[in-house]
């Protein structure tokens, strides 16, 4: 008896590094794989800050995907078109604006001031958003979806253009922060700290 019980706890130790790796490769929720020199992405991780302001220009009108008809009459006087499946940088990352947790780099704004898939007629016509910016305050999402989402009291709507970039986001769960955008007049950009990707939300405003 004693034998059988000490072969049963050499089995339960030795499979505890096995279990140990799997809860640890399924806490990533989302993100890209680790080793091999990829980065990391999500999985909780905070950029320290927003990204520097692009120096690419806009990309040319040619090179731009056909009309999609939800972003068709939008009042905000965006382009009536939407941009193509982000292509991942990196095996296992996202098809999708993300941030890289290891170097905090902002993979995919890249467009530069003049992209005018981010124009709006009317900058701030709500007001700039009065809550705490950057990886000071996280903000849990508790309703809506990308037209129209809320927090504390606080509307938001991701840009038309965004949309395929937050069709994984959880509306009335999901953990995000907000930083400014330096490109975009009106915009914020709203960071999914579970994906690690983040999209272009304008304020709308308390209600």
């Amino acid at each position: 008896m004693k034998t059988l019980m000490g072969l049963f706890a050499m089995l339960l130790i030795a499979s505890m590094p096995v279990l140990a790796q799997q809860r640890g490769g399924a806490r990533g929720g989302g993100g890209g794989a680790r080793g091999g020199g990829a980065s990391h992405v999500g999985g909780g991780h905070i950029p320290a800050r927003g990204p520097a302001p692009a120096r690419a220009p806009a990309p040319a009108a040619e090179n731009r995907a056909p009309a999609r008809p939800e972003n068709r009459g939008n009042a905000g006087g965006q382009p009536d078109n939407a941009r193509g499946t982000f292509r991942a940088d990196q095996a296992g990352h996202p098809a999708a604006p993300h941030v890289h947790a290891e170097t905090n780099q902002w993979v995919g704004h890249d467009t530069g001031r003049n992209d005018p898939h981010y124009h709006l007629d009317r900058p701030w016509e709500h007001g700039h958003f009065g809550g705490e910016i950057g990886r000071s305050h996280i903000y849990r999402i508790e309703g809506g979806g990308p037209g129209r989402f809320w927090f504390g009291g606080f509307y938001f709507s991701v840009a038309p253009y965004d949309f395929d970039f937050c069709n994984d986001w959880l509306w009335n769960s999901d953990d995000i922060v907000l930083y400014p955008d330096p490109d975009h007049d009106g915009w914020y950009l709203a960071y999914n700290t579970r994906l690690g990707t983040y999209v272009h939300v304008q304020y709308l405003g308390m209600q």
